[in-house]
């Protein structure tokens, strides 16, 4: 029987291209996308993306629009893909502009709201919640054009993974670490390289095996 994965994120889940200015983004072709080469690593799943570009855990955007706040899009996204037996959660680095003022800590904190969201649902096979995958964002460097978008978040995200990890444990949920599998583009410090995509579906898939089999 056919599983489904509902992966909820921002522009790294969306397929980004690293980004020399801020005149318009461009996204990987759908094969190359890592979401792209996970469904064909998961043929026995259905793999739903939900990536949107600018999305914060739980934050209403002052600049780019109160849309881009995961919490708010998450119960209707959750009904919609329904059942869903696991959500994989990889968000954050949008939490670390300067404009939310939040530290690692908080930005988990957010995320594990966003969990218990999730695991207090009816959205599962059979009306119970869907399980999930909580995954940490590698580390930012603050250069290129989005610099001054991220200003002081590289230090931030430094602190990301422990404190990710550590909301993972508080609700019981599998936790892996994208910053060991890829580090960001030198480009923009935000956004993943095209060698990162399949590094980053197979780890995901590995995972997916490991933890829901």
């Amino acid at each position: 029987m056919t599983r489904t994965i509902l992966l909820f994120g921002d522009s790294n889940t969306h397929g980004t291209i690293p980004m020399p200015d801020l005149d318009g983004a461009g996204r990987f072709d759908r094969q190359e996308r890592w979401a792209g080469r996970l469904a064909k690593l998961l043929p026995d799943w259905e793999v739903i993306t939900e990536g949107h570009p600018g999305r914060t855990a739980v934050h209403d955007d002052p600049v780019e629009g109160e849309h881009r706040n995961g919490l708010r899009v998450l119960p209707a996204l959750l009904e919609s893909h329904k059942p869903i037996d696991v959500v994989l959660v990889m968000l954050g680095t949008n939490d670390l502009k300067p404009r939310f003022s939040v530290n690692a800590a908080d930005i988990a904190h957010s995320l594990e709201r966003l969990v218990r969201m999730i695991r207090a649902s009816d959205c599962g096979p059979g009306g119970a919640a869907p399980q999930v995958l909580l995954v940490a964002p590698p580390p930012i460097i603050e250069v290129g054009c989005l610099k001054e978008m991220f200003a002081g978040g590289a230090g931030k995200s430094q602190r990301l993974a422990v404190e990710i990890e550590a909301a993972a444990k508080r609700v019981g949920v599998p936790f892996l670490d994208a910053g060991k599998v890829v580090k960001v583009s030198p480009v923009d410090g935000i956004h993943y390289d095209a060698e990162a995509n399949p590094k980053l579906a197979e780890a995901f898939a590995a995972a997916i095996r490991a933890h829901f089999p």
